[in-house]
């Protein structure tokens, strides 16, 4: 089984095209003012016609409230919500309720201690992504796409009762140590990807999903 792709942070067609054709399985809009990765929903909204059918679409919100979300899933009509914030597990099974669309925590990492939400979360999404917690030491750090990575072995031979994947600082260099160390199925990349924050390099992309796929893939 070949290890699932997703690139996460794209904002234009180009770019959004680039990832389709080296072989992304998901594409990730991120709709978080903070991030230079930010679009809005308008833009995301026709972004969106030029995936659909191709790959999968997620949704990346960080706290979103209702009105976000409710935009979101009309407009854009992600396959997934990624909740990359402080978002609770009773929030996770609102959001998955009123939209109807699955929803991927997403569980930062410092030390073992970090993963013990994931038994309150997995009754309720459909999905898990592993990501580095940000450093309090890294000024001007955002929820996620620091480019910092965590100990893979934390989750190595983890079975949190729902799919799930890795991110945090991988890069072509790093994704195929990464996947082989910690056993992980699908893997996810923004800051790996780019040439500049918040601009996706087509070559990177290509070369990260050529190491991915080449990557000795997980018993």
């Amino acid at each position: 089984m070949a290890v699932g792709v997703k690139i996460c942070g794209l904002k234009t067609e180009e770019m959004l095209r680039a990832a389709i054709e080296a072989g992304a399985d998901q594409i990730g809009f991120v709709f978080f003012p903070k991030s230079p990765r930010n679009v809005s929903v308008e833009t995301a909204a026709g972004l969106a016609p030029v995936a659909r059918g191709k790959v999968e679409i997620v949704a990346l919100v960080v706290d979103a409230d209702d009105a976000l979300i409710d935009a979101i899933a009309a407009q854009v009509v992600p396959d997934l919500f990624q909740l990359h914030g402080s978002e609770t597990p009773e929030r996770a099974a609102a959001i998955r309720s009123r939209t109807g669309i699955p929803v991927m925590k997403v569980i930062k990492i410092a030390d073992a201690a970090d993963l013990a939400p994931v038994s309150r979360f997995a009754p309720v999404v459909d999905r898990f992504l592993f990501e580095t917690k940000p450093p309090a030491d890294l000024k001007g750090a955002l929820p996620g796409g620091n480019g910092v990575t965590f100990d893979w072995r934390l989750i190595r031979g983890l079975d949190p009762g729902r799919p799930h994947m890795l991110s945090g600082g991988l890069d072509a260099e790093n994704v195929a140590t990464a996947i082989a160390t910690a056993q992980a199925p699908a893997v996810d990349v923004s800051s790996g990807v780019e040439r500049a924050p918040g601009e996706k390099d087509p070559d990177k992309i290509r070369a990260f999903i050529r190491a991915a796929r080449e990557a000795v893939v997980p018993a």
